[in-house]
C-alpha cells in the first residue's frame, strides 16, 4: 500500500536547517496496524503529516496504491486526503456547533455527497463506534471516549483503506483509551489499514508492528508474535 524510499524533511529555522525526516525508508502493506514510537523531536508526527499528505516531504519518494504523492499537485493531494485517508487527532477537532452527526457529515461535504444521501451514509458509521442514541449530541455534550468515536466515524464516513491516528487515546482516561483502541483494533480486522503515533506502550502492545524512530531515522521495525 505505502512505499516510503529515502523520504527527507526539512525545516529552515533562521539560519540553520532542521532535519525532522533523514533519509526514511519503509514499507506498508495493505491490513496492518502499525505503531509509530519515539521520544519526542523524533520525526513522529513529522512521518505522520508526510503518510497523511499534509505535508510535502524534501525530498525522497512516497508511493501510495502505486501512485506517486510526492509529485501530485495541491488538488491531486486533497483527493488523496479526503477518499483515501482517515485522520484521528489527540484533540478531536471536532466542530462545537454542529452535532455529532454533522461533524461526520463534513467530510462529504467537501466530497460533494449531496445532502440528502450524507445522513444515511454517516448514521451507520456512527451505530458501528456504539453512538447511535447520542448523534443529535454536540461535542460539548459528550465525554472525551465519545468525541473520539466521533472522530473515528468522521474518518471513516469515506470508507478509506488507511486510517492515521495521531495520540488517539492520549486526552481519555484509561478506560475511554481502552474503548477506543478496541474500535481501531476491531476495524483492522476488518481491513482498515492503521498506523498509530503513540507513546503509550499499552497501545503499541495491541499492534501488530512497531517503528520506532529518533533523530529523524527508523532506529527500529519489529513484527510482534
Amino acid at each position: 500500500m505505502i512505499h516510503l524510499s529515502d523520504i527527507s524533511k526539512t525545516y529552515r529555522m533562521g539560519e540553520l536547517d532542521i532535519c525532522a525526516l533523514c533519509g526514511v525508508s519503509l514499507t506498508v502493506k495493505a491490513g496492518e496496524i502499525i505503531a509509530i514510537m519515539g521520544p519526542s523531536g523524533s520525526g513522529k508526527s513529522t512521518l505522520m503529516n508526510v503518510l497523511g499528505c499534509l505535508d510535502r516531504p524534501t525530498g525522497g519518494t512516497y508511493t501510495f496504491e502505486d501512485r506517486e504523492i510526492s509529485a501530485m499537485n495541491d488538488d491531486e493531494l486533497a483527493h488523496v486526503r479526503n477518499a483515501k485517508i482517515g485522520f484521528v487527532f489527540q484533540s478531536f477537532n471536532l466542530l462545537p456547533r454542529f452535532s455529532a452527526l454533522k461533524n461526520v457529515e463534513m467530510p462529504l461535504v467537501y466530497s460533494g455527497v449531496p445532502s440528502k444521501y450524507r445522513t444515511e451514509r454517516a448514521v451507520p458509521v456512527l451505530e458501528k463506534v456504539g453512538l447511535g442514541d447520542r448523534m443529535e449530541h454536540k461535542p460539548t455534550e459528550l465525554s472525551g471516549g465519545q468525541q473520539q468515536r466521533v472522530a473515528i466515524a468522521r474518518a471513516l464516513v469515506n470508507n478509506p483503506p488507511l486510517l492515521l491516528a495521531d495520540e488517539p487515546t492520549g486526552n481519555l482516561d484509561s478506560r475511554s483509551g481502552e474503548e477506543i483502541l478496541n474500535i481501531l483494533v476491531d476495524l483492522n480486522n476488518q481491513g482498515v489499514t492503521i498506523m498509530i503515533v503513540t507513546h503509550d506502550h499499552d497501545v503499541a502492545a495491541r499492534c501488530k508492528r512497531i517503528i520506532n524512530l529518533k533523530d529523524g531515522q527508523v532506529v527500529g521495525d519489529r513484527v510482534q508474535a
